[in-house]
């Protein structure tokens, strides 16, 4: 039974005094007040108009307690008497609730209050809302009382269901970050068709998630939630939609990364399935469709035909009942030897982690282009090994003539790579062991220095540390001790694209980027499409990294600076170049230099000559010489950063989060002079439409 939930244009028959509580309910956060959260619908009654100096009281007309108890939201400052909702019976103070606050650093979010108020069954009573506070917390908020035979704790509601008629492509779902998790399940002809965990807005929401039905088109479904709370608005604003709610500006908000890829909506983390096929590059990738943090791991998807430009597709895998859908690989049948290829034409077959009480490995093909995927009905193909066991990389080796599954397997608390064979996708052994790499294993082979007669193979894994060696289609043989890979924690995962054309050559890796969007409707990103090759240095022979070279068709604008030296307390020759969206290359001899220092965008980038060192925003990495010159090249994004050095034997991507006001450049030596023999300056064009 509502008492009051403060929606109305004003207070109504509520007594006003004083103007701390206006002429009417607040509809959100007041001039100059943190974020308030936590009230259902628009309004609800604050005290905060003025300010916390200003006092008043706010008094509800006489009813009677008809309910066992009486609860309410409320928030704002925990004074005793002077910040407080009191109840009265015959002019008495019966009972009272103060707000959560009283000192600095607190939150405006309203949580649930309750009296038992049995006692007064049949009595009439009146609310009394009261700010006699004028300091810090001088204030309180309250909402969506109501009289009620549920115990507060008995307000939890498990399986609330919401029947609908799919009658458009989306139910847009509104989230509300850090509230509590609720499970969310679509069921379709009593089966359930989708299940997930989503942070459901009680009232108004963060944002708004989207769920594409188009699959059940013309159906009756039910929208099941568990744990709800009973006044929450959860499911009731879900809507149905051909379109994104608030999403007429996606691509454009403020911190979305401009030529990083990341999904519309929600959490990305690893790439997965990277595979090329009729002049597609289709990225897979760790997605959480329905949260801003990691959760409901699905397979997101994108396709791009010049590594540059992507388009976002619906959802290639969703969680079912053998788990949630972790990383894994994807490849090109193209002898169609598991059996799913159509008319001639090859599948592509993805190779995936199903995470449930088992870690299984399992198998699902597509034969339309990667548009649409099955599961494979004979899942998994490779059941729980021991221990945690995921992300197999798979691949055709060409001499043996059969598939090689890569494999993490954790065996005794050690981390092993386990290698397993198969003929056909589908029936798996296991052929050989080795150890040291925990999760995401990646294995390829690349010539040394271009010579294709000098081939070695690399075993990576989620930290981007490698080795080198043999591999003979069942073992691999190291040459090399592990060995450092990508010179910062923000790089992790990555993954490198199967089936790309012997016409191209080249090895392409995506890793993933951690790069927080705070406050957007999304999180994380992924780098740059990059190039790897082993190169010979004094030390042996190492892995570099390289950005790809079709990210040149992104430049627009471009400062040349051309040949010349830089000494300390030189102008900066970049003080009238500018820009958002940049890319820098830079080619100099140090000299006597003790360093040379690059500020883009508040982003440091320094070379220290005497410890032959590259330093980014204060994070250093060896960056060693070669031919007696450095080869710097930086990418500043919207979230991040990349910064390649000696010919890519060092790579530092970083998150990075630059003032929007703050386009300045410039380029200083300190302790010296430097020869440049090229400065280049590129604005970059936005990946996005």
């Amino acid at each position: 039974m509502m008492i009051e939930d403060f929606e109305g244009t004003n207070y109504g028959d509520w007594k006003v005094t004083g103007d701390a509580f206006g002429a009417a309910p607040a509809h959100g956060t007041l001039p100059h007040q943190m974020a308030v959260d936590g009230f259902l619908g628009d309004g609800f009654a604050s005290s905060y108009h003025g300010g916390d100096g200003s006092i008043g009281t706010l008094t509800s007309p006489s009813f009677k307690v008809a309910r066992k108890y009486i609860h309410f939201l409320i928030g704002g400052g925990g004074f005793a008497g002077k910040t407080c909702m009191n109840l009265l019976c015959d002019g008495k103070v019966v009972r009272t609730a103060t707000g959560l606050n009283t000192q600095p650093g607190g939150s405006e979010h309203l949580d649930w209050q309750g009296w038992d108020v049995q006692a007064l069954e049949g009595k009439s009573v009146v609310l009394e809302i009261v700010d006699q506070a004028t300091g810090g917390w001088g204030h309180i908020s309250i909402d969506q009382i109501v009289q009620t035979d549920r115990h507060l704790a008995g307000m939890i509601q498990n399986d609330v269901e919401l029947p609908l008629k799919v009658a458009q492509r989306y139910f847009n779902l509104p989230v509300k970050n850090g509230a509590t998790k609720r499970t969310l399940r679509l069921m379709v002809d009593g089966k359930n068709e989708r299940e997930f965990q989503i942070e459901l807005a009680d009232a108004k929401p963060d944002w708004w998630a989207f769920m594409d039905v188009s699959a059940f088109h013309g159906r009756a479904v039910v929208l099941q939630a568990d744990k709800l709370p009973e006044y929450s608005l959860g499911l009731k604003q879900i809507e149905q939609a051909d379109v994104i709610k608030d999403g007429q500006n996606i691509y454009h908000e403020a911190l979305r990364p401009q030529f990083h890829f990341s999904p519309r909506r929600g959490w990305n983390n690893d790439p997965n399935g990277m595979v090329f096929y009729q002049g597609e590059y289709q990225l897979f990738f760790q997605h959480n469709p329905y949260g801003w943090n990691w959760d409901n791991m699905h397979w997101g998807h994108a396709a791009s035909r010049d590594l540059v430009h992507w388009t976002e597709r619906p959802e290639a895998l969703y969680p079912d009942a053998l788990g949630m859908i972790y990383s894994g690989s994807a490849v090109v049948d193209w002898h169609n030897t598991s059996g799913f290829g159509r008319n001639g034409q090859p599948p592509i077959v993805l190779i995936y982690t199903a995470a449930g009480d088992q870690f299984s490995q399992c198998l699902a093909y597509s034969t339309d282009g990667g548009k649409t995927f099955t599961k494979y009905a004979g899942n998994p193909v490779v059941p729980q090994i021991t221990g945690g066991n995921r992300d197999p990389k798979v691949f055709w080796h060409e001499p043996s003539k059969h598939w090689v599954m890569v494999l993490w397997v954790e065996k005794d608390k050690r981390n092993t790579i386990h290698f397993l064979t198969s003929a056909n996708l589908k029936d798996w052994k296991v052929a050989s062991e080795s150890d040291d790499f925990f999760e995401c294993p990646d294995f390829f082979e690349l010539p040394v220095d271009g010579n294709p007669a000098n081939k070695k193979w690399v075993l990576t894994a989620a930290s981007s540390e490698y080795k080198l060696g043999t591999f003979d289609g069942e073992k691999f043989i190291a040459e090399t001790p592990k060995l450092p890979g990508v010179r910062s924690d923000a790089f992790y995962a990555a993954q490198t694209y199967s089936d790309i054309p012997a016409s191209d050559g080249r090895r392409i890796q995506i890793g993933w980027l951690r790069a927080p969007s705070p406050g957007m409707p999304f999180n994380q990103c992924m780098t740059v499409p990059l190039e790897l090759k082993l190169m010979t240095t004094p030390e042996g022979v190492r892995l570099a990294r390289l950005p790809v070279a079709e990210l040149a068709k992104l430049r627009s604008g471009t400062k040349e600076l051309g040949i010349f030296s830089l000494n300390a307390g030189d102008p900066n020759p970049l003080a009238k170049v500018s820009g958002e969206r940049l890319e820098l290359r830079a080619e100099f001899e140090p000299g006597a230099a003790g360093e040379v220092d690059f500020n883009l965008r508040g982003l440091s980038v320094s070379y220290d000559a005497a410890h032959q060192e590259l330093i980014v925003n204060g994070h250093r990495a060896p960056a060693p010489l070669r031919g007696g010159r450095q080869r710097l090249i930086v990418y500043v994004d919207r979230t991040a950063s990349e910064v390649f050095a000696s010919d890519g034997l060092t790579y530092v991507p970083l998150p990075f989060l630059p003032k929007a006001a703050d386009q300045n450049l410039s380029v200083q030596v300190k302790g010296g002079s430097a020869k440049f023999d090229a400065l280049k300056i590129y604005q970059l064009k936005s990946i996005w439409k």
